[in-house]
């Protein structure tokens, strides 16, 4: 055999041998993507089955938090604890509140901005214990009114269960239901909810479904509702 002869068959096996590689390659990825398909599959699907319902600013569910007449104008709010703009909303909500209650219910939904408020996912979830013993308003009003002391801390677990303790809640119930699956997903339920209804920030309103401006004045928002009312 002469020497070009041997270097052709040189070159001949080396493209064998990459032939090879590549084909036991694409079988061990055709495999894998085979295991891997069913896997990826049933793992999305227990992920949105594990995920709680979802409502629009039109729907209100027994988990909601509602005050004022069941059959009134629907007022729904997307807030976060930690947000000054929603404190102020607050604020001329309470003014407000006599004078459009007997027209009025109004819906709080969770949207907490955890990316620029550090504290508004536990603030959140204080609300919600609250709420687990009927006093979710009234934590809801505590949270907002001092909202700008607790912002100020670097932990606030201790001033939100004097918060409960002032409310005479059960604190041993509300640690329990603070580490409570259910309660969590009531607030990311909320979250999923404003974001698949447009709200981009907080406060968010929406009037009988529809997003309206946020009021900026004590008459902006009844005549929101007398609107409302009207049509």
């Amino acid at each position: 055999m002469n020497k070009r002869e041997e270097q052709r068959r040189i070159r001949e096996a080396k493209q064998r041998s990459a032939e090879q590689r590549t084909a036991r390659q694409k079988l061990i990825s055709r495999i894998a993507m085979m295991v891997l398909a069913p896997l990826l599959v049933i793992l999305v699907f227990y992920a949105l089955l594990s995920q709680g319902p979802t409502y629009s600013p039109v729907e209100i569910s027994a988990n909601d938090h509602t005050r004022g007449n069941a059959q009134g104008v629907k007022l729904v709010v997307y807030a976060d604890f930690q947000c000054p703009a929603c404190a102020n909303e607050h604020m001329l909500l309470a003014q407000a509140w006599n004078t459009i209650s007997d027209r009025t219910q109004m819906v709080f939904r969770h949207y907490p901005l955890t990316g620029t408020h550090p504290h508004a996912w536990r603030a959140a979830t204080y609300a919600e214990a609250a709420g687990r013993q009927g006093r979710f308003w009234e934590m809801y009003d505590l949270l907002f009114i001092n909202q700008a002391y607790w912002s100020g801390l670097s932990e606030v677990e201790a001033e939100f269960e004097g918060y409960l303790a002032q409310l005479g809640l059960d604190l041993e119930q509300a640690r329990a239901d603070l580490e409570d699956e259910t309660l969590i997903e009531k607030i990311r339920s909320d979250q999923r909810s404003g974001t698949r209804s447009g709200v981009r920030g907080t406060p968010t309103l929406f009037v009988d479904g529809r997003l309206v401006p946020t009021p900026r004045t004590v008459s902006e928002l009844v005549g929101l509702i007398n609107d409302a009312v009207a049509s």
